[in-house]
Formats: C-alpha cells, structure tokens, sequence
C-alpha cells in the first residue's frame, strides 16, 4: 500500500502554508473576555486570499474551475487553518459545494458551483440537529407542495448562518426520505436567532415557518446526506488534528525554556511522558483520519461501511484533542490561562470541535450498532 500524498495534494498543503502563514489566531478579542460574540462576521480577507490560492475550489470539477482533487485533499487544508484558528467557513462551504456536485440538479450546480468556487457566495451546513445530539435530519419537515417544498422546524448552532448566503438543511418526509434543502439567508419563513459556540463565534438557531423551497434547489437523491455527513464529520477530525498538533508544539517549546531548580521542565520524566502520551495521541487520530478520507474518496469497500471508519476517526479526534489541550494547560501551568497568550483560545476551539456533530460517546454507540450489524469474521 502507498501512504504518501500525491504531488496535487501536497501541492494544495504548500499554497494552505502560504495563505494561513500570515494569520494570528488572536487576531480577534478573547472569547474568555467577550460578552457576545468575537466578530460580526468571519475573516473576510482571508476568505479572498483562500479564493485567489483556489482552496476554495479544491474538490470542485474543472467545468467550475476548480481542481478536482478530494476530501483527503481537503483535510489536509484544514488540518493547516486549525494551525492558526482560521476564521473562515472552509469546511462547511466547501463539503455544501462538493454535496451538489455530486447529487445535484444540473441547473442548480451551474447556479451555485463556480460562484462558491470564486468565493462570490458563501455555503454553510446545518448538521446539529434541533438539540445537537438528536440526528439533524429529523429536526425539520419537508413535504412537496407543486413546484416547491414546503420546511418546517428548527436547526440549532448552524456554523456561520449569520453571514452564509445558503444553508444546506436535510430535512425527513412523511415516507421517510432525507432531503437536503438549500435555504437562502433572507427568505420568507426563514428566521435566524443567534446563538455563540465556544469560540466565541456566531451560530445561528435556524426556525423554518413554511418555508417554500423551489424544487431546483431540493437535493432528492438518496445518499446524499450520509454522504454529507461523513465527509464533515471527517473534515472536523482534520481539524483536530491541525489543532492539536500546533498546541503540542506550543508546550514543547514552552517547556524547553520554562526551567525548575536550573533545568528545563521538558528533561522531567513526568512532563516527558505526558508529551508522548499525546504524541501518540495524534499519531492515532492521524492514521484513523486518514483511514476515513480515503474510504470517502475513493468509495473502497471493508468490513465495514464507510461510516465506521468515520466513527472511529471521530472517537480519536474527540478522545485525543481533549486530552492535548489538558495536557498542554497543565504543563503550561498558571501561564496557559492568561487571556494574553493564545493557548486558552486553542482550548475553547478544542472543545468546540470535540462536541461538533456528536462527541465521542455518540460515536462509540453508532460504531457499535455498525458492528451488530456487520459481525466481523
């Protein structure tokens, strides 16, 4: 088997290197220190620099000018903008775009793909559900009605839905089908109340009151929001990782010049074996991330469905970005909680991306019913 990355994908990492080299992830006020939310909207700027670099296009085909290349492609992305807690809705715009893509209308991709692409319109997921914990595609109503759907419910802390021009919402019928609706920010019977994520971001509580959905912009194909929710689910661990690999570097280098009774607190036996239990940590979210993004990019069979490998990746992701970011507060000791230095920001993210589209215990029980349903041997 090849484990390494082709020349277009590392490609893409090296223009990601470039375009987040630049971004401090303190570049807006303390989530720790901030009443309501850290910014209006996400980093505009960087937005425009990811669009000019063609990351926005990454997993797009060549007819709407992007690269065609796949979600390890975009992990690896966003493994580097977790680096610098990049303010921006790569993940959610991106994996929205590749859903049409791949299920939708030919007019609604021609509508939608190059604009999203050139980052001329933003896309967002609504995956939380009404409560979070509850499958998101049971939250909202959806029944045909002419020419249109016709939603009703609620999604809660949809990523960015106070800036995105569309939300992709999967939505049940009355026979049991899941949908996925492309909702317009400003429509009748779409009302946005705002919420705030652990980072300090704005989410958006998104109430449908009889939306009407023209058919067009209706995603009927079955599959396609497994299909969705797999791709963020594993988009999420590379975000993980990314963190949590830049936070394990932030404490190596602070222990390397923090000094007890003359010598550096990284030549302890007890701080050393704390750095590598989280080292092997990352490693394990690492090879379980990977394991997930090529299942999903290349639809190769197993013992299992696709959506085991996901699950598995997400226990890691979730079990080992708590553990570094504890680990690394601890180690950092007093000084990793002043609002002045960036590790406490790491830490709210973290957290936030440990419960994003269900935390590990989730996981655990859907991998579990996967098993019961595909005994192994």
């Amino acid at each position: 088997m090849d484990f390494t990355f082709t020349e277009e994908q590392q490609a893409a990492v090296e223009a990601a290197k470039a375009v987040f080299g630049g971004v401090a992830p303190d570049g807006v006020p303390s989530p720790a220190v901030t009443a309501g939310a850290v910014a209006d909207d996400f980093d505009r700027a960087l937005w425009a620099r990811l669009a000019d670099a063609d990351l926005l296009s990454l997993l797009l085909a060549a007819e709407y000018g992007g690269a065609g290349l796949d979600a390890i492609a975009l992990c690896l992305v966003l493994r580097e903008a977790a680096k610098v807690l990049a303010r921006v809705p790569l993940l959610e715009n991106s994996a929205a775009a590749v859903a049409v893509q791949a299920y939708g209308g030919e007019e609604l991709k021609t509508e939608l793909l190059a604009r999203s692409g050139r980052g001329e319109i933003v896309l967002t997921v609504a995956a939380n559900g009404r409560t979070g914990h509850d499958p998101a595609e049971l939250a909202v109503t959806a029944r045909r009605d002419g020419d249109a759907w016709v939603l009703d419910g609620v999604q809660t802390a949809v990523p960015w839905a106070e800036n995105a021009d569309f939300t992709v919402v999967p939505a049940h019928t009355g026979g049991g089908q899941t949908v996925l609706a492309l909702v317009p920010r400003a429509h009748e019977g779409v009302v946005l109340g705002e919420q705030i994520s652990t980072t300090g971001e704005r989410l958006g509580e998104l109430r449908l009151e009889s939306a009407r959905i023209t058919a067009r912009d209706v995603i009927e194909a079955d599959g396609a929001w497994e299909w969705l929710r797999e791709l963020l689910a594993t988009g999420t661990c590379a975000l993980a990782l990314g963190l949590g690999e830049r936070v394990l570097g932030m404490t190596s280098a602070y222990t390397g010049k923090r000094e007890q009774f003359g010598f550096p607190v990284a030549t302890f036996q007890a701080v050393a074996v704390q750095a590598a239990d989280r080292y092997i940590d990352l490693r394990a979210m690492e090879a379980t991330l990977w394991q997930a993004a090529w299942r999903i990019s290349t639809g190769a069979g197993g013992a299992l469905p696709a959506s085991g490998d996901v699950a598995v990746a997400k226990i890691w992701a979730s079990e080992g970005v708590r553990r570094v970011v504890q680990t690394a507060q601890h180690l950092h000791g007093g000084f990793g909680a002043d609002v002045d230095y960036p590790l406490h920001r790491y830490h709210a993210w973290a957290k936030q991306l440990e419960l994003s589209l269900g935390p590990a215990a989730a996981h655990e029980e859907a991998l579990g019913d996967l098993l019961a349903a595909h005994p192994l041997g």
